[in-house]
């Protein structure tokens, strides 16, 4: 199956990281759902693509990951216009905003970040079951280094601290990413799920972060685009994987396998947060 062929599906993909491995696939002759909230943003996105690559192949699709009712009329929407889907990749998320909660009732980076996206990968399941070689790219980050679940603050039941539980959504997506590739495996699926992160980049998502000190020298959202991009296209890849930059501390680089933190293997934990997102979500798979 030749690259032209594909279907990928990226939420986010209106700006920053999203719209670069959205442009990168376009430019390869995927066919690209460029997911977004906002459809005058998703519009502009799809239009400067097109500007730069008159023959891509674009669609927007609009959803807003603050609200599982919105996530699941979504997936319902793609799978009625869909026969397949061969790139998922789990990019849109928040950044240590004002304390919040999503529309369902959980701390707002939790909800976005990981929820979410369990959701939607959930729905989406059947369609990338059916679809040979279909890969799920989860977008983690360095923070969730040190970082860990807290089973009793995962609806802002603790005085908010925008780090802590900004680590707690990121190290939720890589322990989603390796247990499911864990679960596929043992269900013999040939699907693969593989994690990615951006290291130390320069994007919309740093918005509440204010002035970036001098010393600290972030990439481009194409750099930081890159590791994500290989996992999704790479022949050499392997489900269970976690790609970052290689460059000191993975801040910055060229895409290389990044490590995982011990937060992200503590025995147990994966299948807890696993069993807690079906209860929440009541989805299950994959099966």
């Amino acid at each position: 199956m030749s690259i032209q062929q594909k279907t990928a599906l990226i939420t986010g993909a209106n700006t920053g990281l999203g719209f670069e491995m959205a442009r990168a696939l376009a430019a390869q002759g995927t066919h690209v759902v460029v997911a977004g909230r906002n459809p005058d943003k998703v519009q502009a996105a799809i239009g400067t693509i097109g500007d730069e690559a008159p023959n891509a192949s674009l669609e927007a699709g609009i959803v807003d990951l603050n609200s599982l009712a919105s996530v699941r009329a979504f997936a319902a929407t793609f799978r009625a216009s869909h026969d397949r889907l061969d790139i998922l990749i789990n990019n849109a998320g928040v950044m240590v905003p004002p304390a919040g909660r999503t529309e369902d009732g959980f701390e707002t980076q939790f909800g976005v970040n990981f929820v979410a996206h369990f959701a939607l990968t959930g729905h989406l399941f059947a369609l990338l079951d059916a679809t040979a070689g279909a890969r799920v790219i989860t977008l983690s980050s360095i923070a969730h280094r040190g970082a860990s679940i807290d089973f009793d603050n995962l609806r802002l039941e603790k005085p908010y601290d925008q780090w802590r539980e900004y680590g707690q959504s990121k190290l939720a997506d890589l322990m989603f990413a390796l247990e499911f590739d864990r679960r596929l495996r043992a269900t013999g699926s040939d699907v693969l799920s593989l994690a990615a992160h951006p290291g130390v980049s320069q994007t919309e998502l740093t918005r509440n972060l204010g002035p970036v000190p001098d010393h600290i020298t972030m990439m481009t959202p194409q750099e930081g685009a890159a590791p994500a991009l290989v996992a999704a296209t790479s022949p050499d890849v392997e489900g269970g994987q976690y790609w970052g930059p290689d460059g000191p501390e993975e801040r910055s680089g060229k895409p290389g396998l990044a490590a995982v933190d011990l937060a992200a293997l503590r025995d147990g934990d994966a299948e807890r947060l696993w069993n807690w997102a079906e209860e929440a979500t009541g989805l299950r798979f994959p099966n």
